[in-house]
C-alpha cells in the first residue's frame, strides 16, 4: 500500500490502495480536499504541490498536460483526481495556498 503525506496538514498520512486516485484515498480517509467538479478532471481545484516522490505518480493525463500549458497547473503540481501512486511508495505533498479550505488548520 502506498502512503501520501500531506506536509501542511500536520504531516497527515493517507494510505492509497493500488489503482485508486489520490482524491479517492483522501475521501476514504475523510480528509476535506477542495474539488469543484466531483473528481471528474474538469477543473483544477484539487491540485496538490508534490514536494517529494513525483516519480512515484502515474504519468500526467492529457488534461493535466493541457492545464500545465495554460499555466492553470504550476510546476510540480498534479491533480489529486487524476493521479495515482505507483507501487508501495511514499509521496509528500502540500495544499497550495490558493486552494486551502478556510475551515482547516494548515501547519505552514
Amino acid at each position: 500500500m502506498s502512503i501520501l503525506v500531506i506536509e501542511n496538514l500536520s504531516q497527515q498520512q493517507v494510505h492509497c490502495e493500488q489503482d485508486q486516485t489520490v482524491l479517492k484515498a483522501l475521501q476514504n480517509a475523510h480528509i476535506d480536499w477542495l474539488q469543484a467538479c466531483g473528481g471528474k478532471g474538469r477543473c483544477t481545484t484539487c491540485a496538490m504541490y508534490v514536494c517529494k516522490g513525483q516519480e512515484n505518480l502515474t504519468f500526467p493525463t492529457a488534461f493535466e498536460e493541457q492545464q500545465s500549458k495554460l499555466t492553470k497547473l504550476r510546476a510540480n503540481e498534479r491533480l489529486a483526481c487524476q493521479c495515482k501512486i505507483i507501487g508501495e511508495n511514499v509521496v509528500v505533498v502540500v495544499v497550495p495556498d490558493r486552494l486551502k479550505l478556510p475551515h482547516l488548520s494548515y501547519s505552514m
